[in-house]
């Protein structure tokens, strides 16, 4: 892949903690994270940390990203705020352009439809059931799944999404990815050979 812009959706009470992995792992490697907020007005994590969105979501395109990244907020439960992440994500996927959520942002594309017919996860699969969709059939008991372009995860799975992602764009892949994830996840201080070798 020649793009290496990645563009992480930001909004008020983002979940800070479910893309730090992800993020910090990227830019390790070569790619480029830009923020983008429905406005380029600031948004507070609810971790009350306090974000300058890098562009608007109107002026995101598809051809200039190597991934969207959606997070869990309050705000994917509490209304239709949210929505026009979820309709973003699906202009991406029909680019061809890989999306990955976790957490809450699992039931935004839920109700925009996009996991109706795609295999995916969330937390729990009644959270999902109750936004209506018709994807039940696809929803799998695992820390994170990956389908053509879609990436999803749990709430509690940072790390699995991360590991994820990296396996999309190319970041690590085989045993390096594998080491990559029994180090994070695990705790596996044997991994660290395997990356650095």
């Amino acid at each position: 892949m020649t793009r290496t812009t990645v563009h992480l959706a930001v909004y008020d009470t983002f979940a800070d903690w479910e893309t730090g992995h992800t993020t910090a792992h990227l830019t390790q490697h070569g790619f480029t994270v830009r923020t983008v907020g429905l406005t380029t007005a600031p948004v507070t994590t609810m971790g009350g940390v306090r974000i300058q969105p890098d562009l608007a979501l109107a002026d995101l395109d598809p051809a200039d990203s190597a991934l969207l990244i959606l997070t869990g907020a309050h705000l994917w439960d509490a209304g239709d705020d949210l929505a026009p992440f979820a309709a973003t994500a699906r202009t991406f996927l029909d680019a061809g352009v890989p999306v990955a959520a976790i957490c809450g942002a699992t039931a935004g594309l839920a109700r925009e439809g996009l996991l109706d017919d795609r295999d995916h996860t969330s937390a729990v699969s009644f959270y999902l059931a109750a936004t209506g969709y018709q994807g039940g059939e696809r929803y799998r008991e695992t820390d994170a799944v990956t389908d053509g372009d879609l990436i999803t995860a749990g709430p509690t799975e940072p790390v699995a999404l991360a590991r994820e992602v990296f396996a999309k764009l190319g970041v690590y892949e085989g045993e390096k990815l594998d080491a990559w994830y029994r180090l994070f996840h695990d705790s596996d201080a044997s991994a660290f050979a395997v990356l650095e070798s």
